[in-house]
């Protein structure tokens, strides 16, 4: 992480002199950029002048996030987890544990007021990161209170074929009132 910030400073610092550079003078117009500077210097104070120079600062920083993001999480290798949940009427989410062959690679513990949000369609991003291509077994362990207001901790397991491009996958737990219990799943987006 550390060299990246190094990297994306670089560059915002060579973009800079490459700007300054473009609008260096030349010798047979130096003395009227003198005058020009100064009026320039004076203008600075403006509030537009900071305006625009604020608004320049923001677009450079999301360029540089966008930047960052593609650095980071390039979308060859790319895989992005999230939950989901209908109702809730036969279990109350506590937690969620999630494992990409065999390495934990995150686990949540929810509030009362994010199990909620679920429960109104809501959609938690639990993981994004990277996995090189090919088959992966992605295993997903829910805990929480049951049907009857029993301690009840489930688990699903689904095989993903990585290939070149981002995927998505959706850990789902929906209501069964046909087995009056809930049901969890692992699905490709």
């Amino acid at each position: 992480m550390n060299k990246l910030h190094r990297l994306l400073t670089a560059t915002l610092a060579g973009l800079c002199l490459s700007a300054v550079a473009e609008e260096a003078p030349t010798e047979a117009s130096a003395e009227p950029l003198v005058e020009e500077q100064a009026a320039v210097e004076t203008s600075v104070s403006e509030p537009q002048s900071v305006a625009d120079l604020t608004q320049s600062v923001q677009e450079l920083n999301r360029d540089l996030l966008i930047l960052e993001e593609e650095l980071l999480f390039p979308t060859h290798t790319q895989l992005a987890v999230f939950v989901s949940m209908d109702v809730g009427h036969y279990f109350r989410l506590d937690s969620v544990k999630l494992k990409i062959d065999d390495d934990m690679v995150a686990s949540y513990l929810y509030t009362d007021q994010q199990a909620e949000a679920l429960y109104q369609g809501g959609v938690q991003r639990l993981y994004l990161g990277n996995i090189k291509s090919g088959d992966h077994e992605v295993s997903a362990f829910f805990t929480g209170e049951g049907p009857n207001g029993r301690a009840y901790k489930r688990g699903a397991t689904l095989t993903l074929n990585k290939g070149t491009d981002a995927k998505q996958l959706e850990l789902k737990i929906t209501d069964s009132s046909a087995k009056q219990q809930p049901e969890f799943e692992i699905r490709e987006w």
